[in-house]
């Protein structure tokens, strides 16, 4: 549906700026007379703009990311958050979204939500509206405020969603807390030692070339890595990108993928993180779907799509068939030996106690709390360990350097 940018005066004579939807532009403006908005400007925000749409004093910024349809997922949550409380309180939908749409700062979502308003208007239910707007509101999302429409429950539902995106955004910041200034090291340690290697070292050598004597084997070989790289940078960059280009292209392949995502399960410590981040990210989604009232069958068809692993994933598909024959969900995770006893254990009581989506929710809080525990404890380990490496390479090229002088000063002594 188009999109119209415009210059009104409301009913007090103050000048006023926004965007409306309508099939029309006499449509636009018959819908902005009811709202008491009396247009002085009118134009069609076209596709692909980037910068401002001017016309007659008029000036909106269109976000080109907002054509794009992409939304940071913290915009998404606060916006469900919002959503909720005013279904919560008894407002109409139709004014809920209209509301939510002049509330969010996002402009991106204050199109999406214009337009979720009006097909709701028309007649559309509100997962069919979001539906059509699938790189941003995920089948997650739209499957819940599905169940929410049908059961009656929708503001339930969307305090759940916003609770859910809530909880992994946390642990997201978390996890990039954690490793932000294990990451600001290497790049200073990077930068040190390409520093020593392209201007400090290349000086220091021509002290060395007038020698007779030999240079110690440490100065010999600080001597040639440093020529080599800065001869043949370009050649290391080629192989670098041309190794990274087919790796890349043997991940894409399902064989690939398959073999790369079980070489990650097997790593030492990496691959028992990645599984308890999986574990915790099935077993909140799942329980998030089921408690909302998506269908169990309908629920693993969208857990599978979150979940990342393939190997998990296979679990996953091998699991709705068996559900599909009447047989238990917990049966076929055990056999893919990707998922820990405990939360087999603890999906199987859950199963018999008819308590599924609680037990679910106690495994994920569970393994949230192993993973937080776990980056801390690799952090701690690996900090120091960074800064004992940056400190052996600073101290292999002084001593490289340092040999032959003393060599020489002995020398002339």
């Amino acid at each position: 549906m188009p999109v119209y940018s415009y210059v009104a005066m409301d009913a007090k004579g103050k000048t006023i700026k926004g965007i409306v939807d309508a099939e029309t532009e006499k449509v636009a403006k018959a819908k902005l007379r009811k709202e008491n908005k009396f247009p002085t400007s009118l134009k069609e925000v076209q596709e692909g703009e980037e910068k401002a749409v001017k016309g007659k004093g008029l000036s909106l910024e269109i976000d080109i990311r907002s054509l794009m349809g992409t939304v940071k997922a913290q915009d998404l949550a606060i916006a469900t958050r919002q959503f909720a409380t005013l279904i919560g309180a008894g407002i109409p939908m139709d004014s809920s979204l209209q509301a939510l749409a002049k509330q969010v700062e996002n402009p991106v979502l204050t199109k999406t939500f214009s337009q979720i308003r009006e097909r709701v208007t028309q007649g559309t239910s509100l997962a069919n509206a979001m539906k059509e707007f699938p790189k941003i509101f995920s089948p997650l999302f739209v499957n819940m405020v599905n169940a929410g429409e049908q059961s009656g429950t929708l503001d339930a539902v969307l305090n759940r969603l916003a609770d859910f995106s809530e909880i992994t955004l946390d642990r997201q910041q978390q996890i990039k807390a954690a490793v932000t200034y294990p990451i600001f090291m290497a790049i200073v340690g990077a930068g040190i030692m390409a520093y020593l290697v392209t201007f400090v070292i290349p000086k220091i050598t021509q002290i060395f070339e007038g020698m007779d004597k030999a240079l110690p084997p440490m100065t010999m070989l600080l001597l040639g890595g440093t020529s080599f790289i800065r001869s043949y940078w370009w050649l290391i960059a080629i192989l670098l990108g041309v190794a990274y280009y087919f790796f890349h292209r043997w991940k894409q392949t399902p064989k690939g993928r398959k073999r790369y995502d079980a070489i990650l399960l097997r790593l030492p410590i990496v691959g028992n993180l990645i599984r308890k981040v999986a574990v915790s990210r099935f077993t909140r989604t799942l329980g998030t779907l089921l408690r909302s009232g998506v269908p169990i069958i309908e629920s693993l068809n969208i857990v599978k799509r979150v979940v990342e692993n393939t190997i998990i994933q296979e679990a996953i598909e091998t699991a709705t068939d068996n559900i599909r024959e009447g047989q238990p969900i917990a049966r076929p995770l055990e056999q893919s030996e990707v998922f820990p006893p405990m939360v087999i254990h603890m999906i199987t009581v859950g199963e018999q106690t008819g308590e599924l989506e609680e037990m679910l929710f106690r495994i994920s809080d569970a393994y949230d709390r192993e993973v937080a525990a776990a980056i801390r404890g690799m952090m701690s380990v690996f900090e120091p360990a960074m800064l004992l490496a940056m400190a052996a390479g600073v101290a292999f090229a002084v001593m490289a350097i340092l040999l032959p002088i003393m060599d020489m000063t002995s020398g002339l002594q």
